[in-house]
């Protein structure tokens, strides 16, 4: 069975939106889903599903979601196979002067159209460094997230793409997982 990895979106960040995850396991499990983990409180999710499309099985854990906890969220679905790459091929890391732990992927829905990324390339000044690449932003932010040039900006506006980010420790963390999954 194919091996995939959800990302819920705004999951556990605020007042709102709270899940236990051993609930979401159970929800997850509740769909046919077998072999479901869950890393850390932010809705981070690696499972094995019957073969499907990203989008049917991303579809159908936010129908579970709203049935189980009351209220939506965005689910941002990969395969194994695409975390591998996302993770060999981040093209910060080849870059003089990253330091890993201030790295970011935003993982979107859908790939941004070219007008949306020139916008986000020229929001994003300088120490910070932006590399898009299909359906994931990789972002360095040495001054963190919160200290960084797009913290203000909302960047579902900016590219018109839902999106949801994870640090590089956690992009590397649910690769690891998916792995001992397969």
């Amino acid at each position: 069975m194919p091996v995939y990895i959800a990302m819920l979106r705004g999951i556990n960040v605020g007042p709102h939106k709270r899940m236990k995850m051993e609930k979401l396991r159970a929800s997850c499990e509740a769909l046919g889903c077998q072999q479901v983990k869950t890393y850390i409180q932010s809705g981070n999710v690696v499972l094995q599903a019957a073969k499907l499309s990203a989008s049917s099985l991303a579809e159908r854990m936010q129908k579970g979601i709203v049935a189980d906890f009351g209220f939506s969220s965005d689910v941002i679905l990969r395969t194994r196979e695409e975390l591998q790459k996302i993770v060999t091929r981040n093209p910060l890391l080849k870059e003089p002067g990253i330091d890993p732990s201030k790295l970011h992927v935003v993982f979107l829905s859908e790939t941004p159209a070219p007008s949306a990324v020139k916008k986000l390339e020229a929001l994003t000044l300088a120490p910070d460094r932006v590399r898009v690449s299909g359906k994931e932003i990789y972002f360095h932010f040495p001054n963190g997230v919160s200290g960084s040039s797009l913290w203000k900006h909302d960047l579902d506006r900016v590219l018109s793409v839902t999106g949801t980010m994870r640090n590089w420790r956690t992009v590397c963390a649910l690769d690891h997982m998916a792995a001992e999954s397969a």
